[in-house]
């Protein structure tokens, strides 16, 4: 009804709770490492009546939850994934420091790892974002001072998942779930249990694809834990989801929900007290009932520092159970109507001044400009460019970090990039045009905004014959029967024609295809270096998703930066590497390339480029989990 949500009209008295130990837990979701404030899209969110808030910004929550807690005795602060692997320069380019910092700053309790804490590494985020060891380089990777002038040391809280497992050995990669003790008004305790999972598949997304973790089925899990915790005496369990539902467009209420955490709020065992999901970027604020018809709160806290949500639990002192009739959840919006806190302020001032520096800050040089500009076969000195980088950074060493491979790590023989997919978002966002006023000085923001959107290079065996295949995959004919190109930009040691007359799925020969100087054999295995995004079909290349032993490299943004910084000076090459059969005959077609455009979101803003790709994605958009109506996918 757009109003705070009751287990039972008693949870709408206070004085009922006399008698009872109070806890409250707030809680916020997939942060993204906005800390200036929601992007323009999602800075504005709807409640009851129609009433609209300006939201976001880290200084702004801080000032909340100082409200919130007032006087309060038990006030646990905790969150169900997707804080870093920000999204926002700000705190991307410094290793997702900043947000660490903020949420230090502002008392998390304690998070689930979400499948963008995945992104990098489980090493990156046991090692670095918790622990604070530097790697690669200190100083120019990762470990930058911070806004108090102290050398980043990592979280001040810790990271859990229940259903993250080793491949191998079937291990939890993170511990399960945790214990905190909540005081009684006459001095004694009682253990509240907080059961962690991640979303399912997270391993297989295009932005955490780790070939060493899986994730375990989300119900028979939490059942499994909370099952655990009744044993050794926990009466109050709550279960922290990175995954979500969708539930209507007030941000405080719920209506006709849908999706897989909603299926699992309905099925989940009963010895689960209260449901705090995240991952699908939606709000909303309701008691559904568990399998024996007794109401728990679910909810979900928007995105981007949109909203916070507040649960009161009411625990009998003696048992230390959940009394739920008196149950109440409200979804507090992130407004802007409070006077911002001083020093979340002055953090995030900061790092706005870092950040600029480091945009400008340069890291190598250029003697020409590389355009995505196309000839007629569709190449470009950019896609030359960046296809010659993934062939470079599928041949990298292993980095100590990238501890989540468990297939040998087997250098790349030739490497493709999609320029203009047919689905999906491009890895290039822009050109790397010559500044002849600083002597073609390539500077650290244009790198990082030109290619990248989060996902990581895959080396992997592919047969010739799915090289070839992918090759013909370029070409499709719209329902309208137009004939649809979507190029590959192949590396600087393949070389490849197609014929104009040809028609879609018979215009490249095998022979016509040389790697190395020698002709593609259809039969004969080839380590092929691609993004992620390729590999699992995300931009329209299915041929290549039947792909063995990937060993994952570094995250696009990162990687693009070392190599410019490891070449040091590029020249734009010659645009020879595909030719056109045939290209003046009369009936010949060489195709019209479309550019993907982002999707743009209510108030005609373009959506941020990592969450367009996952909209987008031609594999996730014939994959909508049961029950979930019109799908939205996963971020």
């Amino acid at each position: 009804m757009g109003v705070p949500a009751y287990a039972t009209g008693a949870a709408r008295d206070g004085g009922t709770a006399d008698g009872y130990v109070d806890v409250q837990l707030l809680s916020i979701t997939d942060l993204h490492g906005y800390l200036q404030g929601a992007p323009a899209g999602y800075s504005v969110i709807h409640g009851n009546g129609g009433k609209s808030y300006l939201v976001g910004g880290v200084a702004y929550m801080a000032a909340h939850l100082e409200r919130l807690r007032d006087g309060r005795l038990n006030s646990i602060f905790f969150a169900p994934g997707d804080l870093f692997s920000g999204w926002e320069f700000d705190s991307c380019a410094f290793a997702d420091e900043p947000t660490i910092e903020a949420l230090n700053r502002m008392g998390l309790d304690f998070a689930t790892a979400g499948n963008h804490e995945f992104d990098k590494s489980p090493g990156m985020m046991r090692l670095h974002m918790e622990k604070g060891v530097p790697f690669p380089v200190a100083g120019r990777d990762t470990s930058f001072p911070d806004s108090s002038g102290r050398v980043f040391h990592g979280a001040d809280f810790p990271y859990y998942s229940a259903n993250t497992t080793w491949t191998a050995s079937g291990l939890n990669v993170l511990p399960p779930y945790n214990i905190e003790w909540v005081r009684t008004p006459g001095g004694g305790k009682l253990p509240v249990g907080f059961i962690h999972l991640t979303a399912l598949g997270t391993e297989s997304f295009p932005g955490s694809f780790q070939p060493g973790i899986s994730t375990l089925d989300e119900i028979a899990t939490a059942n499994r834990y909370a099952a655990e915790l009744k044993k050794v005496g926990v009466n109050a369990i709550v279960l922290s989801v990175h995954d979500g539902a969708v539930a209507g467009g007030d941000f405080n209420s719920g209506v006709d929900p849908s999706g897989p955490a909603f299926d699992l709020a309905l099925r989940v065992s009963p010895d689960i007290d209260a449901i705090v999901a995240g991952h699908w970027h939606t709000r909303f604020n309701m008691m559904v009932p568990d399998p024996d018809g007794v109401p728990r709160p679910f909810v979900e806290a928007g995105c981007y520092g949109q909203v916070i949500n507040e649960i009161n639990l009411r625990l009998d002192p003696s048992t230390g159970e959940v009394i739920r009739q008196l149950t109440t959840s409200t979804n507090h919006p992130n407004s802007h109507d409070i006077t911002p806190h001083r020093g979340l302020t002055d953090l995030t001032r900061f790092w706005a001044g870092q950040a600029s520096e480091r945009d400008r800050s340069g890291i190598g040089r250029q003697t020409g400009s590389f355009l995505r500009t196309r000839n007629a076969a569709g190449e470009s000195t950019m896609g030359d460019l960046v296809a010659d980088w993934a062939l470079w950074a599928g041949r990298r060493p292993t980095d100590p970090a990238n501890d989540a491979n468990i297939h040998p790590n087997a250098p790349a023989e030739l490497a493709v990039v999609a320029v203009a997919p047919s689905a999906g978002v491009a890895i290039i966002a822009g050109d790397l045009v010559y500044d002849a006023a600083s002597d073609g000085v390539m500077t650290f923001g244009q790198a990082w905004r030109a290619v990248g959107f989060g996902d990581p290079v895959v080396a992997a065996w592919v047969s010739g014959q799915q090289i070839h295949d992918a090759l013909e995959e370029q070409w499709t004919l719209t329902p309208t029967g137009e004939l649809r190109f979507a190029p590959l930009a192949v590396s600087h040691n393949v070389r490849y024609s197609f014929d104009a007359l040809g028609a879609p799925g018979d215009r490249v020969a095998p022979a016509d295809v040389l790697i190395d100087g020698r002709r593609l054999d259809p039969a004969r295995r080839y380590r092929l270096a691609a993004p992620s995004y390729t590999f699992l079909a995300s931009d329209g290349y299915p041929a290549l998703s039947g792909f063995q032993e990937p060993y994952r490299h570094q995250r696009d943004y990162e990687s693009f930066i070392a190599f410019i910084r490891d070449r040091q000076s590029l020249s734009p090459r010659p645009t020879d590497r595909v030719t056109v059969k045939q290209p003046t005959a009369a009936t010949a077609d060489p195709g019209t390339v479309v550019d993907p455009v982002l999707p743009l979101l209510p108030d005609g803003t373009p959506m941020p480029r990592t969450e367009a790709a996952l909209l987008t994605a031609a594999r996730l958009m014939t994959t909508a989990p049961p029950g979930t109506g019109a799908f939205r996918p996963p971020c």
